[in-house]
């Protein structure tokens, strides 16, 4: 019954998008998740655990991708990221958005933050709407989830990471994350410091502005890799930081969106 209402929201068209990776991971969809948990108003919290009870944001961020291997869900698949031609600038970027009317992260991230704040809603949606909020706004701070559709966000792009075979996507969904050694809670503290002023830019900015950001991370991505490289230690080092404000931005971001609907 649930499936077939969320089904008449998909378009044809969606069957017509590539399937791409998972972003961030179990383990980086987790610190994103404890990150905005901790900048959640009091309000926020309360009306957040009447929807998902005891599973925290940081767990529940994962089940849009755990249900991947149910064909039912198989039209979410592009609500995961948005796909961008090279060497857009910011205004063409955004003209872009606007007219955006396609099943993908920046439509979906609009359209359940609007069907949330429907007083409404019945509880089951509710619970699939919020976990799947919770996921994408991670999913777009993944720089890959804003890569060109002719390699699937680096999926074709075939490297080394020390000698396991595995591709650009894959790099940044995990590889170097799971490089820190870290759980997801003890990454969280880790990296969790930001100023008052920091994450009120943050969370003033519009979807968009988070998608460009991820997007101009993509092109450097692009820009330093050449398929076939071995990526071990320097990679690490040259790009941690870029991860780590992703990750850290994500977080804020989603507890800014989180407060906004909840709060």
């Amino acid at each position: 019954m649930i499936l077939k209402s969320i089904k008449l929201l998909a378009i044809a068209a969606v069957m017509c998008f590539p399937l791409i990776g998972k972003a961030w991971g179990v383990l980086g969809h987790r610190i994103v998740g404890q990150i905005a948990d901790d900048h959640l108003t009091h309000k926020a919290k309360k009306e957040i655990k009447k929807i998902l009870g005891n599973e925290s944001i940081a767990i529940a961020a994962n089940w849009p991708d755990f249900i991947k291997s149910n064909p039912s869900y198989k039209y979410l698949s592009p609500w995961h990221y948005v796909n961008f031609e090279e060497g857009l600038s910011q205004s063409e970027l955004y003209n872009f958005l606007s007219g955006d009317t396609a099943k993908d992260a920046y439509t979906a991230i609009n359209f359940l933050s609007q069907q949330l704040r429907n007083k409404n809603l019945n509880d089951t949606l509710k619970v699939q709407y919020l976990k799947l909020l919770i996921h994408i706004v991670g999913d777009i701070h993944q720089p890959m989830h804003t890569g060109r559709l002719e390699d699937l966000g680096g999926n074709k792009i075939k490297v080394l990471w020390f000698n396991d075979e595995v591709n650009l996507h894959q790099i940044w969904d995990e590889r170097l994350i799971d490089f820190q050694q870290l759980s997801y809670t003890e990454y969280a503290k880790a990296i969790n410091f930001s100023t008052k002023e920091f994450r009120k830019e943050l969370q003033n900015s519009p979807v968009s502005q988070w998608l460009y950001e991820s997007y101009g991370v993509a092109e450097k991505i692009y820009a330093d890799i050449k398929p076939g490289s071995k990526l071990k230690y320097e990679y690490n080092y040259n790009w941690i930081d870029t991860l780590n404000i992703q990750l850290l931005k994500g977080g804020i971001r989603l507890a800014g969106l989180l407060n906004e609907i909840f709060g």
